[in-house]
């Protein structure tokens, strides 16, 4: 690997929920320390399993209102009914300033935000699941939704299946092996290592 000189870029992941994009952004952390993930903020209610500031920055709906207020947020969205997730100006310009290439693992509009924002410094690369039904039994086995929880999931993944050709790359989750290859080939073209 090369030095560290992202020079300010951004490697947005994003896909459906259950499409594999989590995995394969935390594959390309182990293997390219010129990245840093970018940590949201996040008004759900934190898993067991997650830590406060690693996986998101868990807020109240009215703490995440005030920063949207005060302009913090690079891109925010009401994902689902007040819950609403976004990421801070500031999580970016710390990690640019520590001389990162920022890597995100984000939903398909706020992709799309900060692709609008940050332009040719920005690589969005949209994770496509082998099929729908497929990414329907993944968000199943994850046993972390109510049934109205989970079809809320399933109907938006449908909606953002059809997003894929307004993003950079479209990298098809087939093969996970194979996958994490292709994501290792677009990280080191990007930063031309």
């Amino acid at each position: 690997m090369s030095e560290l000189n992202p020079n300010g870029k951004l490697l947005v992941f994003t896909a459906p929920s259950g499409a594999g994009k989590t995995t394969i952004v935390r594959h390309l952390l182990s293997v390219f320390p010129q990245l840093s993930f970018s940590v949201s903020a996040a008004t759900r209610q934190q898993r067991h399993y997650e830590v406060n500031g690693v996986d998101y920055y868990f807020i109240t709906e009215q703490e995440f209102k005030d920063k949207i207020e005060e302009e913090e947020f690079a891109e925010w969205e009401e994902v689902y009914q007040g819950q609403y997730y976004g990421t801070l100006r500031s999580e970016i310009d710390r990690l640019h300033d520590e001389g990162r290439c920022v890597i995100f693992d984000i939903d398909v509009n706020g992709a799309l935000r900060l692709k609008r924002k940050y332009k040719e410094n920005c690589l969005t690369v949209f994770v496509h699941p082998p099929s729908l039904e497929i990414l329907i039994e993944r968000l199943r086995k994850r046993n972390t939704e109510t049934p109205e929880s989970l079809q809320r999931r399933i109907d938006k993944a449908s909606l953002e299946l059809t997003y894929a050709n307004k993003f950079d790359i479209i990298l098809q989750n087939d093969d996970l092996k194979f996958t994490l290859k292709e994501a290792e080939a677009i990280v080191n073209k990007f930063l031309n290592v």
